[in-house]
């Protein structure tokens, strides 16, 4: 009872001292029986049974960096393909409710789900990789697990007893990953711990981990812990030193890892391995090397090959549940992706034209959407990076001069705002290819009001609130909001198509893609902007918002902007239009002699089109 009460008041907001929003009577109703000697060992969610679902824990260990997001989906991938259910969760040591507020220049891209939860952009790999949708579920922060047992504690679901961090901290953390459990009816829960063991803010994290293995039972948890072996160039060979102390911090949490993950530049050697083996009381067997590789989703096959997925399944007592044909089935569709990865031919360079070029994090998901469209027809995408911060319309065209095309990502503020209306300006009037996301979707706009339509003031409030033409302005919605996180417009929203625009041949009739974004382009200049040329070629079903604009091929061979954020949807074996769209203009303008005609309904069933260019493969 007080587990269900607790889930339900966690969903309520508390300020200016009112800690929660219930009738009094259901309060009530559940206390009136309880007495002061209420334990929270072991909360369970209703319909859960212990060691019925298993659960895979990944700890990184020596440094943050080691790709524990990558490692992680790519393993669960492996037993995903053995016809397994899996279910991903990242927990953040951080005291923000969510990803929301955190700057690209600290945390890298905040990537938003369906459900309009902005969190840590592993969760983007994690779709990539499991091609699926996850949910707010599938994310968690100290923050939102303090404010449970703050909100818990006022609600008396801890009547009687002072709350500590263990039992009621570690048995909240429990509680949610035993709720995923539930929801997600998953075989196997993987679970990544972020940060470093040794963090203090993730040590009770990894307490909660020793609880759950014990609870759970024998071979119901495996514990994978990510290590580092450094290869020093002035010494010229492996040293373990620093893994084996990580592995030791990580026992002294009374954590006995099951396998250990060996990231290096170059593969691990025997000696190096057997000696970390030797240190952390796992056999050799079990000790892995992941070293660096060209793509990382040529990441699931090198653990396949390892025999990470055989000792996860073993650990686990698992065999019996592993479908052997479907296995084989999946590989060799990924197989068929990574061979296409491989014997990719052609050439084409595409800019990223913002502010947080120095930060590549900031922009992964167009980057993994640009190789999934490069891989699609069969192209090399080479990204140049271009900072916006100090261009004009002097310097643009000298800037992008040796590109095939450039996207015009999302960004806030006003940094870097003149330089991408100087590159968007440059691409209208030279042919140059263009995708303008988000911030760059608004900034095309500004472009088009000033120099086509006249309106020279024409600007945007968030760069200027009293500027003379508001061409993008506050979402009505916006106008009451009194904080920032979680009060944009987000997550997953349905777009409505206008038939006869390039759009329309992408998508058809609708679509659906994922937004971020508190402005939006000010429905009393639509029709000046239309009238000039400019076509919106999508918008929301239910209220005036421009959600996609192009341009007319009589007028460019492809210039088009969404308010949307099209890299978050896509995927390695399904690669969004916009951006299979884009590489293909771009391959058009790379080489004269390229004809293959752009055909947006192959992108529905891409491996079927992979496999009729390429035939059968086998993995390698």
């Amino acid at each position: 009872m007080l587990s269900g009460l607790a889930g339900g008041v966690g969903r309520e907001a508390w300020h200016a001292g009112v800690l929660f929003m219930m009738d009094a009577r259901a309060i009530f109703d559940a206390i009136r029986n309880r007495s002061g000697d209420t334990e929270f060992y072991m909360p369970l969610p209703a319909g859960y049974e212990l060691g019925h679902t298993k659960y895979v824990i990944v700890f990184g260990t020596v440094m943050s960096g080691l790709g524990k997001g990558i490692f992680s989906s790519s393993l669960a991938k492996c037993l995903q393909d053995k016809g397994l259910h899996v279910t991903p969760v990242k927990l953040e040591g951080y005291l923000n409710i969510d990803s929301g507020t955190l700057n690209p220049f600290r945390h890298g891209e905040v990537f938003v789900l369906d459900d309009g939860t902005e969190c840590d952009m592993d969760l983007g790999t994690y779709e990539r990789a499991l091609d699926q949708n996850l949910t707010q579920l599938n994310f968690c922060t100290s923050g939102q697990i303090y404010r449970r047992v703050l909100e818990r504690e006022r609600t008396g679901g801890y009547l009687g007893r002072d709350v500590q961090m263990i039992p009621h901290v570690t048995g909240e953390v429990k509680n949610r990953l035993r709720e995923l459990a539930i929801a997600s009816q998953a075989d196997v829960v993987f679970v990544e711990i972020g940060g470093t063991v040794g963090d203090v803010e993730n040590a009770y994290y990894i307490e909660a981990m020793r609880q759950l293995a014990f609870e759970e039972g024998q071979r119901s948890v495996c514990f994978v812990a990510l290590t580092y072996v450094m290869e020093p160039a002035i010494l010229g060979e492996q040293k373990s030193k620093a893994a084996q102390l990580g592995i030791r911090r990580l026992l002294e949490c009374g954590i006995q890892p099951h396998i250990i993950a060996c990231r290096a530049q170059n593969p691990v050697t025997r000696k190096v391995r057997e000696k970390i083996a030797m240190f952390s009381n796992v056999p050799p067997n079990r000790v892995f090397s992941m070293h660096d590789c060209e793509s990382v989703y040529q990441i699931p096959e090198m653990l396949r090959g390892a025999g990470y997925d055989r000792a996860v399944i073993e650990w686990l007592q698992m065999e019996s549940s592993v479908d052997e044909q479907a296995e084989r089935r999946q590989r060799d569709v990924w197989a068929r992706y990574l061979n296409r990865l491989r014997t990719a031919e052609r050439q084409v360079t595409i800019g990223i034209t913002g502010k947080y070029t120095s930060v590549r994090d900031a922009y992964a998901s167009i980057l993994k959407a640009l190789e999934h469209a490069g891989v699609y027809w069969g192209a090399k995408v080479h990204i140049s990076w271009v900072d916006t911060s100090e261009l004009t319309d002097e310097t643009a065209a000298a800037a992008v001069k040796d590109l095939h095309g450039i996207i015009v990502p999302g960004a806030f503020g006003t940094r870097g705002a003149d330089g991408k209306i100087a590159c968007l300006k440059h691409a209208r009037t030279s042919g140059l290819p263009c995708l303008g996301i988000c911030y760059g979707f608004q900034m095309a706009v500004i472009e088009f009001a000033r120099n086509v339509c006249g309106l020279e003031d024409a600007d945007s409030t968030e760069i200027d609130s009293e500027c003379r033409y508001p061409v993008i302005n506050l979402l009505p919605e916006q106008k009451k909001i009194e904080g920032l996180g979680g009060t944009m417009r987000l997550g997953g929203q349905d777009i409505r198509i206008r038939p006869g625009t390039l759009a329309h041949t992408m998508f058809g009739e609708r679509t659906r893609m994922r937004f971020r974004h508190r402005y939006e382009v000010d429905p009393r200049y639509i029709p000046q902007l239309e009238a000039h040329g400019l076509i919106f070629s999508g918008r929301s079903p239910r209220a005036e918002i421009m959600n996609i604009l192009e341009l007319p091929e009589s007028m460019h061979p492809y210039y088009v902007g969404t308010q949307a954020h099209p890299e978050l949807n896509s995927r390695p074996l399904r690669p969004h239009p916009f951006f299979a769209g884009l590489v293909h203009a771009g391959l058009r303008r790379a080489d004269p002699a390229f004809a293959e005609p752009l055909s947006f309904g192959n992108l529905v069933d891409v491996d079927a089109e992979m496999a009729a260019r390429t035939g059968p493969a086998t993995p390698e």
